[in-house]
């Protein structure tokens, strides 16, 4: 895996715009009334544009449900063609491979997220970290599996994770502006981060995942008030 190129070969070949069904599946309670088995969709208020490193659709249905218009853009993607779309967010999907090797994409990244409030999951933490000009490494094992627990540094929390993969970010080689916000309970390593001063957040596990745990749905939410804050 050390120094393979992934992402050209799942990548999307061309733009698109997220339109599949994505309201929320609920089981109705008919002793109260209930009658619809689909919760329905909050109005499109922002628009982001999400990077396809090897991304999974509930991620883009996620987002939808949080209230974003999502557009998809392959990876060669420019960073002046992405701000060229004026959106008002950038995603950073999951995707094979190692991080290392896709330095391309480092570079259109670094510009982005000093214009574009950002938020990465899985690999996209991991070029996150690349962007700021730190370091990623090879995992004897890697994270696999639905049950890692991860610890919140900021607020003590723990929460059950869905994980799969085999590359972490090397905190030693972060800038003072990054700040650690998330390590894995079994062996410390990094499982999020937040820029000091920048709208930038990432996690290395997966909060889409389904089936799944469903502790760390919330940052698409988090993402969503974070773009609502700045335009405020």
């Amino acid at each position: 895996m050390e120094g393979s190129d992934f992402v050209k070969e799942v990548t999307t070949k061309e733009t698109y715009t997220w339109t599949e069904e994505s309201r929320k599946w609920t089981l109705p309670n008919a002793s109260i009334g209930e009658t619809e088995t689909y919760q329905e969709l909050p109005p499109a208020k922002h628009k982001v544009v999400a990077i396809d490193l090897g991304l999974k659709y509930n991620q883009l249905r996620m987002l939808r449900q949080a209230g974003f218009e999502v557009e998809v853009v392959p990876a060669t993607t420019t960073a002046a063609e992405i701000l060229a779309m004026k959106p008002d967010g950038l995603f950073l999907t999951n995707g094979p491979g190692d991080p290392a090797a896709l330095g391309y994409i480092h570079k259109e990244i670094r510009e982005l997220i000093t214009q574009l409030p950002t938020f990465g999951i899985c690999l996209g933490n991991q070029l996150l970290a690349h962007a700021y000009g730190g370091k990623t490494f090879k995992l004897k094992f890697g994270h696999r599996g639905g049950n890692q627990p991860v610890k919140d540094l900021r607020t003590g929390k723990i929460t059950i994770t869905s994980q799969n993969h085999g590359f972490a970010v090397d905190p030693d080689s972060l800038p003072n502006d990054i700040e650690v916000t998330h390590i894995n309970l079994n062996d410390n390593t990094v499982e999020g981060m937040r820029h000091k001063t920048l709208p930038v957040f990432s996690v290395q596990y997966h909060p889409e995942a389904a089936p799944g745990p469903n502790d760390a749905c919330y940052f698409f939410e988090e993402f969503a008030a974070l773009i609502e804050a700045g335009k405020s």
